[in-house]
């Protein structure tokens, strides 16, 4: 195989000739609606990648408006001729990745973020850990005070000033492999805790298992479960994400389970696509392809199971902030919105463009700061706009997200972001 068929192959060339540059993709897309220009739209970044296959362009040309792309995949539910961007996308960050001259301490600093810390459960651990830490000793809030954080690389004060409450090493220590059923047993899951889920939001973790025994699912964790490999593939690292994909493949494959449940939207998304990463090794593909006929999201099993009721009347104007990948990859539309009209004295306010990117996409809304925080502050004006009290996501960073914009506009004292899962332990959930 040539050079030029190998680069187009790895680019999934043959997919963009499936654009017919109608333009449909236009207003869904966030990037082109705040950068207004086409490179920066999926359009004109299909018929980027689609030069450079055919050496019109250098990649230097290609380089931005593809790191500047969300990955939202809002393009691909309103294309009327089902381009798949997602894998054009995925194609261009491989080359991208693979092309990028990196000085020694990038390519240690990758080496240690990306095969050291993500899949490392102890070192997740670690971070939570530490973070319950640095909250407990009140150092927090002298770093705030001093403006210490301000300083931090990456805007990473910013988002530290938002996070959660962290749980405490004993709480993690605490979590269990198996939990029982509080009732009849109706189905067996296996749950997927997630790397920045279990660090950040090991609370939504718990409460995630205590509603899917509440509603008749007996839980597994397998201990060596690893990280999904969704940011790997998000930067192009293709071959850290398809050797996750294998142990996690494997884990599961060991386990009796009827489903395999997430509750983060950029998690699940890159599980219920496994199969896409081993078009060329067919013994896997089949692998992946009975692990991800399995995987759900945890609004999905807790309406199947119908298990639940409310015991606590809400009283509260509730909006949805979705998580792209949810709703655009996974296409887990209808659940959430269902659970949420179970829980009594909530009224439902939809956000316009509801569905829209919140400019969180993995870390997006580190590497690429600015941009981020001007689709967030298009976002927060909608989410303002239904005046709501409660603004609920199903995703760790758009949850982070969520809080940063109520931050920024200064609405903490009257809007709260909430995990679905958060909301509806906090409505009093029970078996039904």
């Amino acid at each position: 195989m040539s050079m030029i068929s190998e680069l187009q192959r790895k680019l999934n060339y043959d997919e963009t000739f499936n654009c017919v540059q109608c333009g449909y993709c236009l207003p869904a897309c966030p990037t082109y609606e705040t950068m207004k220009n086409e490179s920066n739209s999926p359009r004109g970044r299909i018929n980027l990648v689609k030069m450079f296959a055919e050496d019109r362009i250098t990649i230097d040309d290609l380089r931005e408006p593809i790191e500047k792309c969300l990955g939202c995949r809002a393009c691909v539910t309103a294309c009327p001729t089902n381009v798949q961007y997602g894998k054009i996308l995925e194609g261009a960050k491989e080359v991208l990745d693979s092309s990028e001259e990196k000085t020694k301490k990038q390519r240690i600093t990758e080496k240690i973020i990306f095969e050291q810390v993500f899949p490392s459960k102890k070192w997740m651990d670690f971070i939570g850990n530490a973070t319950w830490l640095y909250q407990i000793s009140g150092l927090q809030k002298i770093t705030q005070k001093t403006g210490i954080t301000k300083m931090a690389p990456l805007h990473l004060g910013t988002f530290e000033a938002v996070l959660p409450d962290i749980s405490s090493p004993l709480t993690r220590k605490k979590m269990s492999k198996h939990y029982y059923v509080k009732g009849l047993k109706k189905i067996t899951v296996g749950f997927i805790t997630g790397c920045v889920m279990n660090a950040i939001f090991q609370n939504i973790n718990n409460e995630t298992i205590h509603l899917l025994t509440l509603a008749g699912a007996e839980v597994i964790i397998p201990e060596t479960q690893t990280c999904c490999g969704a940011l790997h593939a998000h930067a192009g690292k293709m071959d850290s994400a398809k050797k996750l994909a294998k142990i996690n493949i494997e884990v599961f494959e060991n386990e009796n389970v009827d489903y395999i449940v997430n509750n983060a939207g950029g998690c699940g998304a890159t599980l219920i696509e496994y199969d896409h990463l081993f078009h060329n090794e067919e013994d896997w593909k089949k692998r992946a392809k009975s692990f991800v006929n399995k995987v759900r999201d945890i609004s999905e099993i807790l309406c199947e199971l119908d298990g639940l009721s409310f015991t606590k009347e809400m009283n509260s104007i509730v909006t949805y902030q979705t998580s792209c990948h949810m709703t655009h990859v996974q296409k887990v539309t209808e659940e959430p919105l269902l659970l949420l009209n179970q829980v009594p004295g909530i009224r439902y306010q939809e956000m316009k463009d509801y569905n829209r990117c919140c400019g969180s996409a993995g870390i997006y809304n580190l590497v690429n700061y600015e941009e981020s925080m001007e689709i967030l502050d298009l976002k927060m004006g909608k989410a303002k706009d239904t005046k709501a009290s409660i603004i609920v996501t199903t995703n760790p960073g758009c949850l982070l997200q969520m809080k940063l914009g109520i931050k920024r506009e200064g609405l903490e004292g009257s809007i709260r972001a909430l995990h679905l899962v958060e909301l509806l332990v906090e409505a009093g959930a029970v078996t039904k």
